[in-house]
């Protein structure tokens, strides 16, 4: 018996430390940090004056295309599930890409057909060099021992912003721009694409989750026809849409202690601006410092929060 009580009293304490590590955990309460919209980037701005119409127009489009498949909710309310996510947070990232960003077709048939298009011989590469060859640079070496496609993927941004971006490196002068956009569309810099709007690398970052959850087949980077028929197919669209959602929540509970996942309008806003770790890291150091409470939610994630009412009765 006296053996036993050491072991006991461990137990015990681990199981106090447990329970207070899950008690430090800290909800992020529902609804908008700021009473009115934050700006809206000239870029959205432009983009919907040019297709002729309004953030309204577009709102109320995409969200009667919810409201009116019940095949689409279906397949939401399937895949949230999946990734043990709220499925008000697919609906929220759907609803502020197609508002601030493309504007949605009438049907879900519709992004089917558009994903029957992509296809043909075309590859991710710069100036010539492919990204298998750019990433085979020594300046990537650092990134081999990374674990999973998330890791091995923001490690070799991270390379691009220290080490390429705006700069000339062996005789190439790189652009002063995001690696996704250098290198990554070949059709459109800077534009994404499907129903859940996904960027290629972003694509690539989220292949291993997705491949373990949903079964789907990994992508490859030297197969840039494959990656743009998964983003474009509205199921594997849905599907990394969901892992890039659980991504965020994950990347706030871990880094910054604090639960997103009762705050939609957050969830968007890091579906829009992407690099939940570096900005769940960012928001602990304001916070550790008295900065701030809460995160707070941009343009997008705002909207989102406003309509919440409205965008859970799709459901």
């Amino acid at each position: 018996m006296r053996q036993l009580l050491p072991v006991l009293a461990l137990a015990t304490a681990l199981f106090v430390q447990s329970q207070t590590t899950a008690l430090a955990i800290d909800v992020v309460p529902p609804g908008n940090r700021n009473a009115e919209q934050p700006s809206i980037p000239g870029a959205s701005t432009r983009r919907t004056k040019a297709g002729k119409t309004s953030f309204d127009a577009k709102y109320e489009k995409v969200r009667d295309l919810i409201a009116n498949d019940g095949q689409l909710t279906g397949k939401i309310k399937s895949i949230a599930g999946k990734y043990g996510i709220a499925p008000i947070h697919m609906v929220g990232a759907i609803v502020g890409e197609h508002t601030y960003n493309v504007d949605a077709y009438d049907r879900l048939q519709s992004y089917y057909v558009k994903a029957a298009s992509y296809t043909g011989n075309f590859r991710f590469a710069y100036d010539g060099e492919s990204i298998g060859d750019f990433v085979a640079r020594p300046e990537f070496a650092q990134c081999a021992s990374k674990k999973g496609s998330y890791a091995l993927w923001t490690c070799r941004e991270s390379v691009w912003n220290r080490s390429f971006r705006g700069k000339t490196v062996g005789g190439t002068s790189f652009p002063n721009n995001r690696f996704s956009a250098v290198f990554f569309q070949p059709f459109y810099a800077g534009q994404t694409f499907g129903l859940g709007q996904i960027n290629p690398l972003t694509a690539l970052t989220l292949t291993d989750d997705v491949a373990r959850i949903s079964g789907y087949d990994k992508l490859d980077e030297n197969d840039a026809a494959g990656v743009y028929q998964a983003i474009m197919d509205p199921d594997i669209s849905l599907a990394y849409m969901a892992a890039a959602i659980r991504r965020s929540i994950d990347a706030y509970r871990k880094i910054a202690g604090v639960d997103i996942s009762k705050n939609p309008g957050l969830t968007a806003t890091l579906y829009n601006i992407g690099n939940p770790d570096a900005r769940a890291s960012a928001f602990s150091a304001h916070r550790a410092a008295g900065e701030t409470t809460w995160p707070e939610e941009n343009y997008y994630g705002w909207l989102i929060n406003d309509k919440l009412a409205e965008l859970e009765g799709l459901l």
